[in-house]
């Protein structure tokens, strides 16, 4: 074998000569498209999803960001067909201090109960809003607002008619629900609402009307929803609820509560069909016989009728209110 030290040398120099090209290879590498001023936007690719009846799922897509907050998110399913299509925001429950956009009771596939409803010709927006452990009311209204103003600016791009808009969503869902189809322009709970168009129809699921009626299960959830120490003060508790700010120009409404519900009781619809039958509001309702709250029956085969039932009667509302010929 030969060591002599010319061979050492120009073995040294060789190994020399494929580093630096390494290191420039890699230097190379490392040239990535620098921006004028920050980068905010996310930039992981994230792929629209295919459901069945041609509905294109668009998944979190920031709606708002405020200083201090995560991105806020809604998904989006859109149809098939050109539209423009009428625009339903679903609005999630959970206590005001749980739950996301992709469960609703007993549902075991949410996600897929949403693209059916995009297959029968509406876009259908689902949000997430701050928490009560994140913000106190009435950010969650402001959040909802803000949604539907990015969706109706968003109009083309998601196949949208902006003056065709409705609101659903199920307890503390239901409650907002309520309060953004009944609170159209209020700046005094939304200061950016002054320009904002209203809603054409609304379903809500067990949801709270009137948070001076509730009874013990809810209160911790409110009083931390509103911020309150122990108990809310009544001009807070009015300032919360739906049944104050329901008057002649609310949307019509179907409200759906099952009569043996132990969390937001079905007095709680009744209050709020009440208040809309009197400022002369198109209502509907349906009671549910022995079914608790989330539609939750003694079998399991009670709880599957009671939540195809209230499916069922939601998406049909929709059809008649929002003028797309029913399947």
């Amino acid at each position: 074998m030969d060591h002599s030290p010319v061979r050492k040398g120009l073995l040294l120099v060789g190994a020399m000569v494929l580093a630096s090209c390494a290191a420039m290879a890699q230097a190379a590498a490392r040239d990535f498209p620098v921006a004028a001023a920050p980068v905010l936007e996310d930039k992981l690719p994230n792929p629209p999803i295919a459901f069945p009846g041609g509905v294109t799922v668009h998944r979190d897509i920031v709606y708002q960001t405020l200083p201090g907050y995560r991105p806020q998110i809604v998904d989006v399913y859109v149809p098939s067909t050109p539209g423009p299509h009428p625009l339903i925001l679903y609005i999630h429950g959970g206590g005001w201090m749980g739950g996301h956009t992709r469960h609703s009771g007993a549902l075991a596939d949410f996600p897929k109960v949403l693209a059916a409803l995009a297959a029968e010709g509406f876009t259908v927006a689902s949000l997430e809003y701050r928490l009560s452990g994140e913000a106190k009311f009435p950010a969650q209204l402001q959040d909802s607002n803000a949604a539907l103003r990015f969706l109706r600016a968003h109009a083309a791009q998601y196949r949208i008619d902006p003056k065709r808009v409705g609101v659903w969503g199920g307890s503390a869902g239901g409650h907002l629900t309520a309060l953004t189809a009944t609170t159209c322009g209020n700046i005094a709970l939304d200061p950016a609402a002054a320009q904002d168009g209203c809603v054409q129809a609304a379903v809500t699921w067990y949801g709270v009307f009137d948070f001076a009626a509730m009874n013990e299960a809810a209160d911790g959830a409110g009083t931390q929803l509103l911020g309150c120490a122990e108990t809310c003060p009544d001009d807070r508790l009015r300032a919360v609820s739906p049944v104050t700010y329901i008057d002649s120009k609310a949307p019509p409404f179907l409200l759906i509560h099952g009569d043996d519900d132990k969390v937001v009781p079905v007095a709680q619809s009744h209050l709020g069909e009440a208040a809309l039958r009197k400022a002369g509001v198109p209502v509907e309702s349906i009671y549910i016989p022995g079914v608790d709250h989330s539609f939750i029956g003694q079998t399991p085969a009670a709880t599957r009728a009671a939540t195809l039932q209230a499916v069922n009667a939601t998406f049909d509302f929709f059809h008649a209110r929002l003028g797309v010929p029913g399947k």
